[in-house]
């Protein structure tokens, strides 16, 4: 229940006008067609179910609704979390999504959008973990890797936050994927891998006792879609993101994804 109560307080809430009055605002595109980019590693915001062979998760469901308010279609893309900010500043793609931390220096290659989520980041151990408790003793813990993919505000947070500030500790562990930490993770690779309450909600839930996490939260992020530097699509996007906020529309996929769907059942 604590945590439970962690991630629904680690999700942005907004004063919310009344619903009639946000649609009536909303423009309508006229059926464009927006190409969307998405690493599908994160669950359970995007990510290829195991048995479907489908891309889900709240971030689909969260645009695809987007674009039905706006009168546009989208078009999804996969790409690698290295090249995504790159490519969307290069106008490779129109949208990006992958729960992307709103940062100052990538305000300076992309354009935000406002924030869709709010999240906190928790530590994910294995369910035996008896080493360490939070931030502190893991630092002290000298043996203990924490596996992370490089330039993601997990690893900032473990290299600053967590350990001695230097971005080459070799107690830190870099993979591709957030996916490859956690498996690194559960194979005993590292013992620590940092996400946000929703991912590591996710996670716990569907490892059967296999993971757990420890300590409180280390800091908050707002996430949000990323776009070229000065696309027309921040306006629509912003006014379609405030309708879903004010008629619970993203209430209901806080529900759906991250209380109720179990990863893998």
């Amino acid at each position: 229940m604590l945590f439970r109560r962690a991630v629904l307080a680690g999700l942005s809430t907004l004063a919310l006008l009344p619903f009639s009055a946000v649609a009536q605002s909303l423009p309508d595109l006229g059926g464009k067609t927006i190409v969307v980019v998405t690493e599908n590693a994160y669950p359970p915001l995007q990510f290829v179910d195991p048995k479907s062979g489908e891309q889900i998760g709240w971030e689909y469901d969260a645009m695809n609704e987007i674009a039905k308010r706006l009168n546009a279609k989208i078009e999804y893309q996969t790409t690698s979390w290295d090249a995504m900010i790159q490519a969307v500043s290069d106008s490779q793609y129109e949208i990006g999504m992958t729960g992307i931390t709103i940062k100052d220096d990538r305000k300076e290659k992309v354009d935000f959008s406002d924030p869709y989520m709010r999240s906190e980041q928790f530590m994910l151990v294995r369910g035996d973990e008896t080493r360490f408790t939070d931030g502190k003793s893991f630092g002290a813990f000298e043996e203990g890797l924490v596996g992370a993919q490089p330039g993601t505000s997990p690893f900032y947070t473990a290299v600053y936050e967590i350990l001695d500030g230097n971005e080459q500790n070799p107690r830190i562990k870099l993979f591709e994927t957030f996916g490859a930490t956690v498996q690194a993770l559960k194979t005993g690779d590292v013992d620590l891998v940092l996400t946000d309450s929703v991912a590591a909600k996710g996670y716990v839930d569907a490892s059967n006792g296999g993971l757990k996490v420890v300590g409180g939260a280390l800091g908050a992020e707002d996430f949000g879609f990323i776009f070229p530097k000065g696309s027309e699509l921040v306006a629509p996007v912003n006014a379609a993101i405030a309708a879903l906020k004010a008629d619970g529309t993203f209430d209901a996929l806080n529900k759906k994804w991250f209380l109720d769907y179990k990863m893998g059942e």
